[in-house]
């Protein structure tokens, strides 16, 4: 089918992070996200050893399969899909999100006093076959965080859904010593990155 209007994409995500990106750089999408009947939790399964760049970038990639079987599942009409994935990771050990409260305080506990790495892919599926994808590497440095402070940010529930258990534009911020790279990826999606993504897919702010 064709494009039913020439600047319209999907965003194949539930996080309100990313829908709000995307309103910033005025692209207009409509919401594909997986359904209660996907389990689109298994995606983000790590694998033994994996090298963090290569884990963010495979889970992408199957987002964007996923949601391109969702596309043609719910017969809707064929337009870009955007996928991202973020993780956080200190050499080569991922943190994910946290399985519960005591798993974030752990997360944070290590991530305290030091410089991590936050790594977001970002894809855009077209057409049967085709995706291109980027990924964005950005560096976030914490002072140390005193445990009351820890336990109370925990307790907020903030951590809950988020790689590494923060959120940059949270509470945890006021501990943030240095970021270098992108703010909006350290978020959850690139948006130097995925302005390109776009273009090339023929998308952009009317």
């Amino acid at each position: 089918m064709s494009d039913p209007d020439p600047h319209i994409i999907y965003l194949a995500s539930r996080s309100p992070r990313r829908q709000q990106l995307l309103e910033q750089i005025g692209i207009s999408f409509r919401l594909l996200a997986p359904g209660d009947d996907e389990d689109a939790e298994s995606l983000e399964r790590m694998r033994p050893g994996e090298d963090p760049g290569k884990y963010v970038l495979r889970v992408t990639l199957a987002k964007a399969e996923a949601a391109r079987e969702r596309l043609a599942r719910r017969g809707l009409p064929a337009a870009p899909i955007l996928v991202a994935d973020t993780t956080v990771a200190v050499g080569g050990t991922i943190f994910g999100k946290p399985v519960d409260a005591p798993d974030a305080l752990r997360m944070l506990s290590l991530l305290s006093g030091r410089t991590h790495r936050v790594l977001t892919a970002v894809a855009v599926a077209r057409g049967p076959r085709r995706i291109e994808s980027m990924v964005n590497v950005s560096r976030v440095t914490f002072a140390r965080i005193p445990r009351p402070e820890l336990d109370a940010y925990v307790a907020s529930g903030e951590p809950m859904d988020k790689a590494g258990a923060y959120g940059i534009q949270g509470a945890i911020a006021r501990h943030v010593r240095r970021i270098e790279g992108s703010y909006s990826a350290i978020m959850g999606l690139p948006l130097y990155e995925t302005a390109r993504l776009l273009r090339s897919a023929g998308r952009s702010a009317p």
